[in-house]
């Protein structure tokens, strides 16, 4: 029996009833494999799990949407990595809930960015970027400097991230329960330099 294809192609519901399905198929064929896989899931060697103010400056760096202009994604393409440094695998993230991976780059990728520059520099270049770099269009976060953390969460964070990797042990009780007399006091731009700082060591 020789199929019609116009019974699809002139019924629109048909249409996008299939469309669903084809790509519900492919997306499982191809994102399926990398739950199982080794690469994807397992951290790579020498990998730290966030301390508890890197945790908290993770989370002002996505509040304050840094990762609209900034990836932290290298791509395997020898202008990256000669310009950046080794491109960015799947087990240096494995971490990050959410991941901070992407595409857009309006300023610099900050995959490796941690240990690049001092703790000093990186207070300048937030509180005003054109100090250190009088070309940048990058907007200043002076108000990171006046405001303090409590820590009260931050224990929490802790706890939430273990519950995801119930299998690496990545804090102590010790740890989550230290968590906001670690942070309590400091400030929002002590917190997000610590993160930033973090970034990229385990393959420089």
């Amino acid at each position: 029996m020789k199929f019609n294809h116009e019974i699809i192609e002139k019924n629109i519901g048909l249409l996008g009833i299939f469309t669903v399905i084809a790509i519900s198929f492919g997306g499982l064929v191809q994102i399926t494999p990398l739950l199982f896989a080794k690469d994807t899931t397992e951290p790579v060697e020498g990998l730290k799990p966030y301390n508890a103010l890197e945790i908290e400056g993770r989370d002002i760096y996505v509040r304050e949407g840094c990762y609209n202009c900034h990836s932290q994604m290298i791509r395997p393409l020898r202008a990256e990595t000669e310009r950046y440094g080794h491109y960015s695998v799947a087990g240096e993230s494995v971490w990050d809930h959410p991941f901070q991976w992407g595409s857009k780059r309006t300023g610099p990728d900050l995959a490796r960015v941690g240990g690049r520059y001092s703790d000093k520099w990186h207070e300048v270049h937030l509180i005003n970027p054109r100090d250190v770099v009088p070309q940048s269009n990058m907007p200043a976060y002076p108000w990171l400097a006046d405001n303090r953390l409590d820590g009260k969460l931050t224990g929490n964070k802790m706890q939430i991230l273990s519950n995801f990797h119930p299998d690496h042990n990545l804090y102590t009780e010790e740890e989550i329960a230290g968590a906001q007399a670690a942070v309590e006091g400091k400030t929002e731009l002590e917190a997000l330099i610590a993160y930033l700082q973090s970034l990229g060591h385990a393959l420089k």
